[in-house]
């Protein structure tokens, strides 16, 4: 089985294709930016699957993180791999960001909590967090920094994702044994093609994935009077 994995919910802009079993992808490529995904993806997914021995015909499906994350970049990633999905006829599977970046934590069977704290701006952060071997302990929540480290208990806990330092501080100030590990914009591209290939396309549907409202709203107050 040959996996397509697209990224574009954060601060960047990746994709990679990887084989069932293999350790390392056929063909990757990452760009860190936080705007212009929708110019950079398909000519970058282009790259990708050309330097992987046949090509779009080679894949056996499409996975593509679904947030939490800049609603106008996951939206671009999940039109890209419906529409890829589509023309190949495979099937097309959304993988959360949070779960992406938790996943190389538990894969090191650490005997910690484990956390993923996406930065959602005004000192507020998406967070979850597992216990060993990747069992829920907080489900996928949207919180300040403040609350997230108390969520977190006496710990210990590593965390991950870029909101982690900030939410390590906190919990540190609250006595908490807390650390942090890899701060990066986005998650793995490959742990994202890792767990597409695990997910089950019956359950893990290719759609948004949202824990808060958007940050735009209608500007009623100055909107053109009516004639």
């Amino acid at each position: 089985m040959r996996v397509l994995a697209i990224d574009t919910a954060l601060g960047a802009c990746a994709a990679c294709v990887l084989e069932k079993g293999a350790a390392e992808p056929l063909a990757h490529e990452s760009l860190t930016i936080d705007r212009g995904h929708a110019e950079a993806l398909l000519p970058l997914v282009e790259r990708v699957v050309a330097h992987s021995e046949g090509g779009f015909a080679a894949l056996s499906r499409v996975a593509v993180t679904v947030g939490p994350g800049s609603f106008t970049g996951l939206r671009v990633g999940i039109a890209a791999a419906r529409a890829i999905g589509l023309a190949a006829k495979i099937p097309v599977v959304g993988v959360t960001t949070l779960s992406a970046l938790l996943a190389p934590l538990v894969a090191r069977e650490e005997n910690r909590f484990l956390a993923a704290a996406i930065d959602a701006r005004h000192g507020h952060v998406f967070f979850q967090v597992v216990a060993a071997g990747g069992r829920t302990v907080i489900p996928p929540r949207h919180l300040s920094v403040r609350d997230a480290a108390r969520a977190i208990g006496a710990g210990p806990v590593t965390l991950s994702g870029s909101g982690a330092p900030a939410v390590a501080a906190e919990a540190l100030s609250l006595g908490t044994d807390a650390v942090v590990g890899e701060v990066a914009p986005a998650p793995s591209i490959l742990w994202v093609a890792r767990l597409g290939l695990a997910a089950d396309p019956a359950a893990a549907l290719p759609k948004p994935f949202y824990l808060r409202s958007p940050d735009a709203r209608p500007q009623n107050h100055v909107s053109l009077p009516r004639r």
